[in-house]
Order: C-alpha cells, then structure tokens, then sequence
C-alpha cells in the first residue's frame, strides 16, 4: 500500500555540479525537495520505487545500485540507486533518476530497499495506472519517489518556445498534486502534456494508480518556471 510520495522535478541542473554558475538559481527547488525527502522517510516505508521519465515506451526497472552519471554534462559525477554497491550489467540510470540518485544521497537515505523504474512519454494513462497499482502492492508500506517536470513552454527562450496553454496546464498539474487529486492527474490530457514537454505527465500517473484507495492528502512545497520550464514539489502523505 501506498503511505507516502514525493514529487520533484527532475532537470539535471538540480545538481550544482552540473549547473555550476547558476546553481544558486534552484537553492529552493533543492530545498524543497530536501524537505520532500523528508517526508518519505517519516513514513518509514518497507520499500521506495522511483519513477521518473524513461527512454523507452515501456516500464523499465532499474535494480537498486545502478549507476548513473552526468559525464554528457561535462562534469565527472557519478551516482548510484541506492545505498547498495556496485553496478549492474551495462545498464544505466535516464538522467531523471540520476537525479533522484542524487537526491537520495544527499539526503543520506539508506535504510529502505530501492528501485526505480523508467516510463515513458508515450505510455498510456491506463497502463501508468495499472503500473501505479502493481507498485502499491509489491508491499506493505510503499513509499515513491516521483520524478518529472511540468511544461517546458512557458517563455519565448524556453525549451519549447512559448505556448499560452502552458501556465494553465502547470497550474491544474500544481493544484492536482498540491490536493492529491488522482482523478485529476488520471484525466490530463496526454496529447497536450506532450506538445507542452511534460515530462512528468506518465509519472504523475503512475503516482495517481499507486495512490487509489490509500487516502493520503497532499501538499504543494515549490512551484515556479525557471528558465521556462514548471519545475513542482509536492508530497503526499
């Protein structure tokens, strides 16, 4: 059962290594989501999944101790899932749960087992959802980590050059996780979240499946569009 959930943002500039000059920019989106973590782990969960935005169509897990790295950044970092050792294989962390890795070790997590699990853009609402729910009942107490961004169209230099459906569509997204609102979050427009570049959309939705019947309220920490793009905090407990 689902007893907890974070959701952050996911852009790799959350890492001030990466960011460098401008890291100050998000000192309270790092905060934030600091704060969010912290809410997990007052939940004491039997076990945390991450989910982020993947490279692939399909769900793809990542086992705890997978390595990720912010190389392509040009900055020599490199993070692990988790507390446990080692890399697994040749398989590599999408740079949105490398930022969650990051995260967790800055936070110092290392008492709850760890997974992660990729979705992607083109995932279907049913299919997070259905996702969500398997997630929810893998064990007892189930904590998620939720990584994503919101529109990345909301000035003339962002990513996605301005698009006035944007603040709208960031505005409902904020108000659906500051309210944990499932039915919200399962009838967001996917067409739309992807001409708007949002990111989070899928995991927003897997979140949404996880959360069905578990009743937890929510709370909105961060909301703003640095650099264009609706980067959100929230949690849920």
């Amino acid at each position: 059962m689902l007893v907890a959930a974070a959701v952050c943002p996911c852009p790799p500039l959350l890492v001030p290594e990466v960011a460098a000059g401008a890291a100050p920019e998000l000192d309270a989106a790092r905060a934030a989501c600091t704060d969010a973590l912290g809410v997990l782990a007052a939940a004491r969960p039997d076990r945390l999944v991450v989910v982020g935005p993947g490279e692939s169509t399909g769900p793809e897990t990542y086992p705890e101790g997978t390595r990720g790295s912010f190389r392509g950044f040009g900055v020599d970092l490199d993070v692990g899932l988790g507390p446990a050792a080692g890399p697994h294989g040749e398989q590599r962390l999408p740079y949105s749960l490398a930022v969650a890795a990051w995260l967790l070790e800055r936070s110092g997590w290392s008492d709850t087992p760890v997974e992660g699990l990729g979705v992607g853009e083109a995932l279907p609402s049913e299919r997070c959802a259905r996702t969500g729910r398997d997630i929810a009942a893998r064990a007892e107490r189930v904590a998620l980590l939720v990584m994503g961004d919101a529109s990345a169209c909301r000035t003339l230099k962002a990513p996605g050059y301005l698009d006035e459906r944007a603040a709208p569509f960031d505005a409902e997204v904020a108000r659906a996780l500051g309210a944990a609102d499932v039915a919200a979050l399962m009838t967001l427009d996917t067409r739309l979240a992807h001409e708007l570049k949002a990111s989070g959309r899928a995991p927003w939705q897997v979140l949404a499946g996880a959360a069905e019947g578990a009743d937890l309220g929510g709370s909105l920490l961060y909301e703003d569009a640095p650099y264009g793009v609706g980067y959100l905090v929230a949690t849920w407990s």
